[in-house]
C-alpha cells in the first residue's frame, strides 16, 4: 500500500473534510472524492453531524444524485473507511457494494474499532488500497480525534488574550476587551471548532461569560465545562441560558451537596471528581471527557486554572492573541504556575504559526513532544 497518487483529488478531500470543522464533533473530519479513471470527479462530500452520514455515503449519494455510475472508479478519502457498525453502517461496505475499484486514504484510522481493519475488507472485496497521500494534513485537521483514540485523552488548547507584556487582566479585574473585534471573533472560532469549551469558577463568578460561540455561524454549540472545586456557580449564571447546549459543572463536592439540585434543574449535569487536596482531579476531568467523545478542550480560563494545567502537564497546545499595548506591572498574567528556579523548567513551546487578526498578533504554540503519540 504505497503512495503513488496525484495530488490534486486528495487536496481536494482535504478541503471538504475541513468544511467538516465546526460539523462533525465527536466523529473525525472527513473528505471524500470519487473520481472517473479518466479523471472526471463522480461525487464528493465531507462527514456531517454525528448520526449522519458519513464522508465516502454522502459522495456515493452524490454521484448517484447526478446520475453518475462510480463502478471502477476510485475513491480519495482522508481517513481509512469504517468497518463497524455505529450510528451509521461501515463505509468499507458501502463503497464495495458501489462497486469502487480502488481506495486512496491519508491515514489509517487510530479507533480501535477499525485500525486497519477497514482497509483489510477493502481489500477482501477486491478493492486496491493505497495510503499516505495527505497523512499530516488529515492528522492535524483531527488532532483532537486522535488524541482521543490514543491516549484516550482531549486535545488541550489553552487560550488567552494579553497585551504586549502579557497582562490578561488589570489589577482590578478589568479585561474587556484587551483585543479587537477581529481577533474575538477569531477565537470564537476557535470554540467552534472544540468539542467543549473549558471554564473555571473564579471566572464565572466575576465575568458572568455565556461562552458560547457567537461571532461565527456554527451548527453546534460546543459543550461547555467549568471546573468549580467548592460548586459556587449560580444558578442564575448566564452560561447556563445558552439553548441546547450541554453543560458540565466538575466538583470535589459531593453531587448532593447545597446547590446541585438547582444546577440540576438548568439543566446542568454536577459531576464529583475530587482530589487528595480537596480540588477537582483535572486528569480524571481530561479522561471523563475523552470518555465523553470530547476531542478537542478549549481551555479558556484565568491565570489561576490555567497554571494548574500547566502544572499537571495537562495542556497540548497555546492560542495566545496579543495586543499591541503595554498594561504595566501588579496586574494578572495569562498562567499563575511559578515562581521557577530555572529557566529550563519553563513550559517549552514549538511556534506553529503567528498571523496578523486586526491589529492584534495571533500565535499558535504546541507544548514540545505533546504530538508524539
Amino acid at each position: 500500500m504505497t503512495a503513488k497518487v496525484p495530488r490534486p483529488f486528495i487536496t481536494q478531500a482535504l478541503e471538504l473534510a475541513a468544511q467538516a470543522l465546526f460539523l462533525s464533533s465527536p466523529n473525525p473530519r472527513v473528505g471524500c472524492v470519487i473520481a472517473a479513471p479518466g479523471g472526471q470527479v463522480l461525487g464528493q462530500g465531507f462527514t456531517q453531524q454525528a448520526g449522519g452520514p458519513h464522508a465516502e455515503v454522502v459522495a456515493l449519494r452524490d454521484a448517484a444524485a447526478r446520475g453518475f455510475d462510480v463502478r471502477g472508479a476510485t475513491a480519495y478519502v482522508t481517513l481509512e473507511p469504517c468497518s463497524h457498525h455505529g450510528r451509521t453502517g461501515p463505509c468499507c461496505d458501502a463503497l464495495a457494494q458501489a462497486g469502487i475499484a480502488r481506495v486512496v486514504a491519508s491515514i489509517a484510522d487510530p479507533n480501535p474499532l477499525v485500525a486497519g481493519q477497514g482497509f483489510a475488507r477493502l481489500q477482501a472485496a477486491g478493492i486496491e488500497v493505497e495510503v499516505g497521500p495527505g497523512a499530516q494534513q488529515s492528522r492535524e485537521l483531527n488532532i483532537g480525534f486522535f488524541s482521543r483514540m490514543v491516549r484516550g485523552l482531549p486535545w488541550v488548547r489553552m487560550k488567552a488574550a494579553a497585551s504586549l507584556d502579557g497582562v490578561t487582566a488589570l489589577a482590578n479585574g478589568a479585561s474587556q476587551w484587551i483585543t479587537s473585534p477581529e481577533a474575538r471573533a477569531d477565537g470564537h472560532a476557535w470554540r467552534a471548532r472544540a468539542c467543549a469549551v473549558l471554564t473555571g469558577t473564579g471566572t464565572v463568578l466575576h465575568d458572568d461569560p455565556r461562552l458560547d460561540v457567537r461571532e461565527v455561524a456554527t451548527p453546534r454549540q460546543p459543550r461547555l465545562v467549568v471546573v468549580d472545586s467548592h460548586l459556587q456557580t449560580p444558578a442564575h449564571a448566564r452560561l447556563l441560558d445558552v439553548p441546547q447546549r450541554e453543560v458540565l459543572i466538575y466538583t470535589a463536592a459531593p453531587t448532593g451537596a447545597a446547590g446541585a439540585a438547582a444546577l440540576q434543574a438548568r439543566g446542568a449535569a454536577v459531576v464529583s471528581l475530587p482530589d487528595a487536596q480537596g480540588q477537582v482531579d483535572l486528569p480524571a476531568l481530561l479522561r471523563d471527557l475523552a470518555a465523553r467523545g470530547v476531542n478537542e478542550l478549549h481551555l479558556e480560563a484565568g491565570q489561576r486554572l490555567n497554571g494548574a494545567f500547566i502544572r499537571g502537564g495537562l495542556v497540548d497546545e497555546v492560542l495566545l492573541y496579543l495586543a499591541p499595548v503595554l498594561l504595566g506591572s501588579g496586574a494578572q498574567g495569562i498562567a499563575q504556575w511559578g515562581p521557577l528556579t530555572g529557566l529550563a523548567q519553563g513550559l517549552p513551546l514549538r511556534l506553529l504559526g503567528a498571523e496578523q487578526r486586526g491589529p492584534d498578533l495571533r500565535l499558535l504554540a504546541r507544548v514540545t513532544g505533546r504530538d508524539a503519540f
